[in-house]
């Protein structure tokens, strides 16, 4: 299995390639602000074809240059319905003027977008079987990625759980008690040695985080 990660923009969103090996079908998750050009590098490096565009939640930070890679490579964007607003209007709460005129740049949907509508749904892309996991909580249609390739399994959490942190619950469409809800049935019944990749700072484990994670005390 090939897998690597970089962190795009300003916020440092961790933009994610996953793929079967050098040469195949990849999946791109999470291809947040000025993430095309390090993208193309990767892709080109490994010669690698973006089968899908993966999106966590539809936060200006994890989707700004979705509608660009997945048009460029002629692929499917995949987002909740309940976040898929979010692609036209990123920061949503203000209104797409404010984005617009505060962002100077004007957001649309990807050619192709298929909504991933039903909790603990199976996809398969690019050689690999992928479970999306319906985690409300830092928005409404947060979801989480989950890949298993031999005795690995990747959780791909996005802004729901990170090292020793969990998402924010303060903007629109989120409620701390989704979150935690999300968090211990979703992601704490997973194994010990799932590692968490999350939507910025550093990889961690679902064992680490249950063990050490002050957020999760007492859960």
């Amino acid at each position: 299995m090939f897998i690597t990660g970089f962190a795009a923009g300003m916020l440092q969103c961790n933009c994610y390639v996953l793929a079967l090996k050098q040469g195949a079908d990849a999946i791109v998750v999470d291809p947040g602000q000025r993430a095309m050009a390090p993208l193309r590098r990767v892709l080109d490096e490994n010669r690698l074809t973006p089968a899908a565009v993966l999106l966590t939640h539809g936060h200006i930070d994890h989707i700004w240059s979705a509608q660009k890679v997945a048009d460029t490579y002629g692929c499917p964007a995949f987002i909740h319905p309940e976040d898929r607003v979010m692609l036209t209007d990123p920061i949503k709460g203000f209104g797409p003027r404010l984005a617009q005129m505060a962002l100077s740049s004007m957001f649309r949907e990807p050619r192709q977008v298929i909504e991933l509508d039903r909790d603990g749904d199976k996809i398969e892309l690019g050689g690999f079987t992928v479970t999306v996991d319906h985690t409300p909580g830092h928005t409404r249609g947060s979801v989480v990625f989950r890949v298993s390739e031999g005795p690995t399994e990747l959780a791909f959490t996005g802004d729901t759980l990170f090292k020793q942190s969990i998402g924010r619950t303060d903007l629109w469409g989120g409620s701390g008690r989704d979150l935690l809800t999300s968090i211990v049935s979703k992601l704490l019944v997973l194994g010990d040695d799932t590692v968490v990749l999350p939507g910025h700072g550093p990889k961690s484990t679902i064992g680490a985080e249950r063990q050490a994670n002050p957020f999760l005390e007492g859960l």
